[in-house]
């Protein structure tokens, strides 16, 4: 019996607190309103922005369904949709791309006037949620929730992609992977036979560390804390490792002298000021090129001094990889599926959708990459 124009009873993990568990819960999905589309999930990754929310800091309204790093299959669609109908394989977009403001029509520009980052609101483009729970009002994050059996969002933050992709592994593109990886590839434009230093190596770390091998870099280095990443980070491309708590120095400094006077790219993906400076101060003062991947707490500011950029340093930031979101995942897709790129190096944990708490556990101890909630 189809489902179309109809409420749907399932299965959600909504967050009523911070610092507390996911509790699921039944809810309640209203169908898709006018160039909007319901998608029935399939897999989600659990992405360190989603604690961010948990832990407080990334405020948005409570109580909420968090997620926005997945893939699944479209339910039914609204009036007015026409790039997907029902039983396409989609991704969701937490930066959306409506092609028509100001920055959708820019070349380089890819953080549309429409998105939800900005302004956490907690509903869709109209103000209103589709989400219900006996009877109250359940948030919306980043327009995608995509941690519920059902979601709705807006046409222009979908991207339809091969039929034949794996769901369960192309949901990273969704998010993490895209975001690494484009950092190095279109971001920085990373150049053959460089020197690159990575901060953080986690999922989106590792996949700059990836993005930097496939644009020809001859050196990349991992920061982390973490050594129990370094045999993962010189699986998929980085060429040494090293923690700034074995020596007394700072880490800048043993990588400016590591790299005859600091390296061409480097890259933030922890979202610590004091790692941003870091990253920065190590790339070559004339030349180098640090990009900020991690996405800071909203209330702290970087103490940047002029001078440091005066000699011809390059501070600069992107969302998403700097990709345009509907035109490039499914070609990232594509060429997923021609093997340009691997994915299963990053996906240390597949859980049911159930186990979500165990797959936050996961992430906060630092013992996964990438956890793939399936439903």
């Amino acid at each position: 019996m189809s489902t179309a124009g109809k409420v749907i009873k399932c299965k959600a993990a909504v967050l009523r607190e911070l610092n507390k568990p996911f509790s699921i819960e039944e809810v309640e999905v209203a169908p898709p309103r006018a160039n909007e589309v319901r998608v029935k999930m399939v897999a989600a990754g659990i992405c360190r922005s989603d604690d961010h929310v948990v832990n407080g800091s990334l405020p948005t309204p409570l109580p909420v369904i968090l997620g926005h790093e997945a893939a699944g299959v479209v339910e039914s669609v609204g009036a007015g949709v026409t790039t997907v109908k029902p039983g396409d394989k989609v991704i969701p977009l937490f930066v959306p791309q409506c092609r028509q403001c100001t920055v959708c029509k820019h070349p380089e520009g890819n953080f549309c006037l429409k998105n939800h980052l900005k302004t956490q609101r907690g509903t869709l483009e109209d103000g209103t949620s589709r989400f219900t729970c006996r009877g109250k009002t359940i948030h919306h994050f980043l327009g995608t929730s995509t941690f519920s059996q059902y979601t709705v969002l807006e046409e222009m933050a979908l991207a339809r992609v091969d039929p034949a992709a794996p769901l369960d592994k192309v949901c990273l593109i969704g998010c993490g992977f895209s975001t690494g990886y484009g950092s190095a590839v279109k971001v920085a434009k990373v150049t053959p036979g460089s020197t690159c230093v990575v901060f953080g190596l986690g999922g989106v770390g590792l996949s700059v560390v990836m993005g930097c091998k496939a644009a020809g870099a001859a050196r990349i280095i991992g920061v982390d804390i973490n050594k129990d990443k370094f045999a993962k980070a010189r699986e998929v491309g980085a060429t040494e490792c090293l923690s700034p708590q074995d020596s007394a120095r700072p880490v800048h400094e043993v990588v400016a002298e590591m790299c005859d006077g600091g390296v061409d790219f480097s890259f933030e993906v922890i979202g610590r000021m004091d790692t941003m400076m870091s990253a920065l101060m190590c790339c070559h003062e004339a030349f180098g090129v640090s990009v900020i991947v991690g996405v800071a707490p909203g209330s702290q500011s970087l103490p940047l001094h002029p001078g440091l950029l005066l000699g011809g340093r390059t501070l600069k930031g992107a969302i998403f990889g700097g990709f345009k979101s509907r035109d490039s995942v499914p070609r990232l897709v594509a060429e997923f599926m021609a093997k340009k790129y691997a994915l299963d190096p990053l996906i240390t944990h597949v859980l049911p959708f159930e186990k979500i708490n165990e797959g936050f556990d996961l992430l906060r101890e630092g013992k996964s990459i990438r956890t793939v909630l399936t439903f």
